[in-house]
């Protein structure tokens, strides 16, 4: 008896682990032919791009060179301002306006662009005033002491505020390899997340949101914040020992994006937000940035059989995909059950 229950659980674990094996081989597989793919177009599209660089490179290199000797001696302030303050500013002014329509309904222009119709129609000013005092307390007292954290490691790494600016090219590799520490960094410490001890403890107050707004896409407990929000776009420019002009467009470009995929409208020309609102919406799908190692660990299958899905594309011409591909009378939540749909809630 003992051999005939062993037996079905020796063959569990082997197929867990192949599992694993198999998903291991598979991201090896789209990491290996997305390079492959990304050097056969490397010259034919950068090289115009590298035209336009290296013909205003002198204006740029010219630029730094002002801004290190205002700042001489005092580099430590200019790299503050590179890595937090610039970044800051982008987020709150892409937010500003966002908030506006949030909060007002107009302009209907992008207001009639919103994914979950019927929700924050306007938003709760109780539910916002207190999210955005958890955002700014999470800029000023983890953010930025984790920058002061930071700094003696970028130092020792290479200089940040070395005197030569990279090169475009350098530049886009970097761009590569931070996106991709993010993608693996935040996947795994989001899903972590999802656990449900810490889930209750730590997650749920980002998910207090089902249907996002931009500004929240760092509401988050501190130490979510600092494990998921933080490390995963850190951890790229340290070990590339970047300059500061490429941490700057890195951070800032980290804020506006995570932004979009939490505005809860899915705009004209810009990338679309459906997967991480769906996410949101159903909490065990989508946990991913790009959504490859959703693919690979199977954790946007329910995603990929909603309308969702299908509006998860650019959209590239000015009639919202609510109105183009909507959702069916016959919704999700009627062929799965709660507890498939809300495992945390």
């Amino acid at each position: 008896m003992t051999g005939d229950m062993e037996s079905p659980r020796r063959q569990e674990k082997s197929n867990q682990e192949g599992h694993i094996w198999g998903s291991m081989r598979r991201t090896a597989l789209i990491l290996g032919s997305g390079l492959l793919l990304s050097v056969a177009f490397w010259n034919s599209v950068t090289w115009h791009l590298q035209r336009f660089w290296g013909a205003s490179g002198y204006f740029w290199q010219t630029q730094w060179e002002k801004l290190l000797s205002t700042f001489e001696g005092n580099e430590w302030l200019l790299f503050f301002i590179g890595a937090a303050l610039v970044p800051a500013l982008c987020f709150w002014g892409f937010n500003g306006l966002l908030l506006v329509v949030d909060t007002t309904g107009k302009p209907t222009f992008i207001s009639r662009y919103r994914i979950q119709l019927g929700k924050n129609e306007p938003v709760d000013p109780v539910k916002l005033r207190q999210s955005i005092c958890t955002v700014l307390f999470n800029q000023t007292m983890i953010s930025l002491p984790m920058l002061v954290i930071f700094y003696p490691f970028f130092k020792w790494r290479r200089d940040p505020c070395c005197q030569e600016l990279p090169t475009f090219h350098w530049f886009l590799v970097e761009l590569a390899f931070f996106t991709l520490v993010e993608e693996i960094l935040f996947y795994y410490s989001h899903r972590l997340l999802h656990h449900p001890t810490l889930y209750k403890k730590i997650h749920k107050k980002h998910h207090e949101w089902t249907a996002p707004i931009g500004v929240i896409s760092i509401y988050a407990h501190p130490i979510e914040h600092v494990v998921s929000n933080m490390l995963p776009v850190m951890v790229g420019p340290l070990a590339m020992g970047s300059h500061l002009s490429s941490i700057t467009v890195w951070l800032s470009l980290a804020l506006i994006i995570t932004t979009i995929s939490h505005c809860g409208y899915h705009l004209p020309f810009l990338p679309s937000p459906e997967f991480h609102d769906y996410h949101h919406l159903k909490f065990n799908q989508c946990y991913g940035v790009l959504g490859v190692l959703d693919h690979l660990h199977g954790t946007d299958i329910i995603f990929k059989q909603t309308k969702a899905y299908e509006r998860h594309v650019l959209l590239l011409g000015f009639t919202p995909l609510s109105e183009s591909i909507p959702d069916p009378p016959k919704k999700m939540e009627s062929l799965l059950g709660p507890s498939q749909l809300f495992p945390h809630k």
